[in-house]
């Protein structure tokens, strides 16, 4: 069974209910926002496993889209500065603003780390972005990226720049050609149990810990790439 089930009695309605195995052949998703309308996406619980893995690696002067939220939690006290890329300077907090699929003037060599989670889908030429990101790297730092390889497609204003679904072929390849095939790493996470928990939009907190905890890299959910400028 993907998902767990509940005595009949304790069954709730609306976005509250935990959804059953037979709910996952209806033609409507149990949730139309990853399931952050429910608990933890799915994707989110793997990106969090990835940056448990290399929490080591958060340390520093750090770069990270949006806010600071990972870069706080893995680096904590090892960060010496959290810089936040922001697409526009509506956010305050913004130390960077720009966007990776411009003209975005990411300093050189500054960052001893750069967490770019889930973005790259966004970006239509992944390579350039990439260049970037190294370009920003100090000898010796490290780029931790995740990325989805099976995904709803968002529905709000990401929706007309969600581009890709990446394969771990495809995305060392890409990151190879600007780090260097000896200074990158591709990992697998989740499995089509997973993967089908997570299209229906199923909290990670309503899947059975031993689906979230079977790898199937020829079926993954997301990727991790770890990648280090020599």
């Amino acid at each position: 069974m993907l998902l767990k089930t509940m005595d009949p009695k304790d069954r709730g309605t609306g976005a509250a209910r935990r959804p059953e195995l037979g709910d996952l052949w209806s033609v409507r998703p149990i949730s139309r926002s990853f399931g952050f309308d429910r608990g933890t996406p799915v994707d989110r619980h793997f990106v969090d496993r990835f940056l448990t893995a290399h929490a080591a690696d958060v340390f520093g002067r750090t770069l990270e889209i949006g806010d600071d939220s990972y870069t706080a939690q893995y680096g904590g006290t090892r960060t010496t500065q959290r810089d936040i890329l922001h697409v526009d300077a509506s956010n305050p907090r913004a130390t960077i603003v720009g966007d990776l699929s411009g003209t975005v003037d990411l300093p050189a060599e500054a960052f001893d780390c750069a967490v770019i989670t889930q973005t790259l889908h966004l970006i239509q030429d992944v390579r350039s972005a990439l260049v970037k990101l190294h370009r920003s790297l100090k000898p010796g730092g490290v780029l931790l990226v995740t990325v989805p390889s099976v995904s709803q497609i968002s529905q709000d204003e990401w929706a007309a720049t969600w581009y890709w679904g990446f394969t771990a072929r495809s995305l060392r390849r890409l990151a190879d050609g600007v780090f260097g095939a000896d200074a990158v790493a591709v990992e697998s996470f989740g499995s089509p149990a997973a993967t089908v928990a997570f299209l229906h939009g199923a909290a990670a907190e309503e899947v059975p810990p031993a689906v979230l905890e079977m790898q199937d890299p020829a079926r993954p959910t997301l990727l991790g790439l770890r990648a280090i400028r020599r």
